[in-house]
């Protein structure tokens, strides 16, 4: 590891990482999934058939983040703490739409999947912060326009946010991180071959068990994410200090 540093990191979190904060996963087998057809509620076609649906699921799990009880955990104050003491730049890609990084401190970082805790016009394309329920019946701060209101969420079907950016920075990171995630959901489950191949990083799997895509990595490290992670960030920020 010593000949890594300092190098730019980025770091893909998946649902792994605040499932310690109370938050649902959506592939356990006790998750989203199994309870909800995703084809209901997370693709366009399902908001067109039912609005009302699709709002009133959101609207529950933004309940649930926004719950007092809801809060970072040690793995989200691990990765705000890399951020502040690592001598490169971090970037952190995630696919959880809760604001858990935030929240711990961590201001590099780019919500793939979109955020829960806000909405977008439909009619003007406005992205505006939102933490109340969110109904067919609200108007569009931005343009005025009612019902044309809907979660800023990436839905099954549509292109994830700010994909060249996120390739722009696996192909010149040193250090790859995976941590919670399942590796079987692209295209974020082929970062870890374009940072390994095309940009030549080292590669890291921190996760609960191994993930579909675990061969790929050169390193790994498994147990609960409140636990792994800062370890591994106490190893990393050690060999900084050591060098």
């Amino acid at each position: 590891m010593t000949g890594l540093l300092p190098c730019p990191i980025v770091i893909l979190t998946g649902a792994g990482v605040s499932k310690e904060s109370g938050l649902d996963t959506f592939r356990d087998r006790d998750g989203v999934w199994a309870r909800v057809r995703l084809e209901d509620v997370a693709t366009p076609e399902g908001f067109a058939r039912d609005p009302a649906l699709v709002q009133a699921f959101y609207n529950d799990r933004r309940r649930g983040l926004l719950d007092p009880s809801c809060l970072p955990n040690p793995a989200h104050e691990a990765l705000a703490r890399l951020e502040r003491e690592w001598p490169d730049e971090v970037l952190i890609v995630t696919q959880n739409i809760d604001d858990l990084h935030e929240r711990a401190g961590s201001r590099q970082l780019i919500h793939m999947h979109g955020e829960l805790t806000k909405a977008r016009c439909l009619d003007c394309g406005a992205v505006l912060d939102w933490r109340a329920d969110l109904g067919e019946s609200d108007g569009c701060p931005a343009c005025a326009t009612v019902g044309t209101l809907r979660p800023h969420i990436v839905w099954f079907g549509e292109i994830p946010l700010e994909m060249e950016r996120i390739q722009d920075a696996l192909s010149t990171c040193g250090l790859f991180l995976s941590i919670g995630t399942s590796g079987n959901v692209y295209p974020a489950a082929g970062f870890v071959r374009q940072a390994r191949f095309e940009g030549a990083a080292h590669t890291v799997e921190l996760n609960l068990e191994p993930s579909l895509g675990a061969t790929l990595f050169e390193e790994s490290l498994y147990g609960p994410a409140s636990e792994v992670v800062p370890a591994y960030v106490e190893r990393l920020l050690g060999a900084v200090a050591g060098r």
